[in-house]
């Protein structure tokens, strides 16, 4: 895995930043495609308590990237495009884990639908 080094990055939400104007979209420790995590959504929630989760979760992530040392880029891209990375942290565990842990994110597997209304 190559380690990419940003001067810059920008949170977009709890499991998308920019690495020098670069989107990545987050993913989870294991592979690109088969597991991740996800964040409730900010932009088109489906119900106003998403609405507040995203916010939180998109509040946490902007205190774990000053942590971050960088990004590890998977070599692969979504649907959109956007690069498929982990944040690293200084204590070597990813944003993904931390985001999970503390319950801002829940563990994603292809053909999940996470509800966050309910």
């Amino acid at each position: 895995m190559l380690l990419m080094v940003c001067s810059l990055i920008a949170v977009v939400d709890g499991d998308t930043v920019k690495c020098d104007g670069e989107s990545i979209r987050l993913i989870g420790n294991g592979a690109p495609f088969k597991s991740g995590f996800d964040t409730p959504e900010t932009y088109r929630p489906q119900c106003q308590q998403e609405l507040e989760l995203g916010r939180a979760a998109t509040a946490r992530m902007r205190e774990l990237v000053r942590d971050a040392v960088g990004i590890e880029d998977t070599g692969k891209h979504d649907r959109y495009g956007r690069v498929l990375g982990r944040l690293v942290l200084k204590n070597g565990k990813t944003a993904g884990e931390v985001l999970i842990e503390e319950g801002y994110a829940k563990p994603w597997k292809p053909n999940s639908n996470i509800d966050w209304c309910r």
